[in-house]
């Protein structure tokens, strides 16, 4: 999305000389293949500290595994970054190179997922348990509280998925006879989601009656299996999370629902408060995102969690988040 992974799997958001008050951020996400964490990357290119050249910001690619992230933290403690912005894989196994940034004295902002630790800064993310709520909520809605269910969940372990079956679970208590027939992980892949949902089809021949995706990607995935066993997908009621482009364009043609996840104001927020803690608190911040969340106050740069709150994609807000992407 507008930029190009290095050979050691990092990007340099901003080409410029270094000067020697320039802040360094380093990003530690777990992996940029998909849609979402690129919308999310190219976010913090987008922040007025970095266009205007004050920051430094580099994206290091995790690739999806817990000890390449640890690796790549090591060499941020190493190179003396000014702060770290993290987005785990895993949610233990990321508590390892955060204490070790924290003893080097370097803050760490976690972002989008989260990682158990006590030595975190401060995170800007979401309630995945909300939003695997509302999702498993609009899929039971449309099956009428009764039928069977697959549910597909994303990497074993990370935050989301823990916190979205959380969701999805507490949803599927409020219909006692609906039946969940399949759960499996697709690891966030559309490509895994297709294979797992061609295979249920052959395993359930008409049995399947809903489709919980813990993400835009996976939910896509499953449509397309249903797509290419040439059946009706009005039958098959499927959501997800995120609000990646291919998601608003399937809601606006009537064949998913969608949860928003907003990578703008998870980025930009993190990255706020990542030159907060650079600067020792002599920052202001400078995201449009505060302004326009009110309900998320910046109270100083001083809070633990800052929760962005997700909207759901419906047709009467569909077409202008289109819009808002095309930009």
């Amino acid at each position: 999305m507008g930029f190009l992974l290095a050979a050691a799997s990092a990007v340099a958001l901003l080409a410029s000389p270094a000067l020697a008050d320039k802040i360094k951020i380093g990003a530690a996400v777990y992996g940029l293949k998909a849609e979402y964490m690129q919308l999310w990357s190219a976010a913090l290119k987008d922040h007025p500290a970095v266009k205007r050249g004050d920051v430094d910001v580099t994206v290091f690619d995790g690739n999806y595994t817990a000890l390449t992230q640890q690796d790549q933290i090591n060499t941020m403690i190493t190179q003396k970054y000014d702060a770290i912005i993290f987005v785990p894989i895993d949610a233990e196994a990321g508590a390892t190179p955060v204490e070790a940034a924290h003893d080097a004295s370097i803050p760490v902002i976690g972002s989008n997922t989260r990682v158990h630790s006590d030595l975190l800064t401060s995170y800007v993310g979401s309630d995945d348990v909300v939003s695997g709520y509302l999702e498993g909520k609009s899929v039971l809605d449309r099956m009428g509280c009764k039928g069977n269910v697959v549910v597909i969940e994303g990497p074993i372990g990370q935050s989301a998925q823990i916190s979205r079956l959380e969701g999805n679970k507490k949803a599927l208590t409020e219909c006692p006879n609906v039946k969940v027939i399949e759960d499996q992980t697709a690891n966030w892949s559309r490509a895994e989601a297709q294979k797992l949902m061609e295979n249920w089809l052959t395993a359930h021949p008409g049995q399947i009656n809903g489709v919980i995706g813990q993400n835009d990607e996976m939910a896509l995935g499953a449509i397309e299996a249903i797509r290419e066993a040439k059946l009706d997908l009005k039958n098959f009621p499927t959501a997800g999370i995120d609000g990646i482009s291919d998601a608003l364009r399937a809601v606006k043609a009537g064949e998913m629902t969608s949860i928003l996840q907003d990578a703008h104001a998870q980025a930009q927020g993190a990255l706020d408060l990542a030159i907060f803690y650079a600067k020792k608190g002599d920052y202001k911040p400078e995201s449009d995102i505060w302004a326009q969340y009110k309900d998320m106050p910046w109270n100083g740069g001083k809070d633990k969690i800052y929760n962005v709150p997700w909207t759901p994609v419906t047709s009467a807000n569909v077409d202008a988040l289109l819009a808002q992407r095309s930009k």
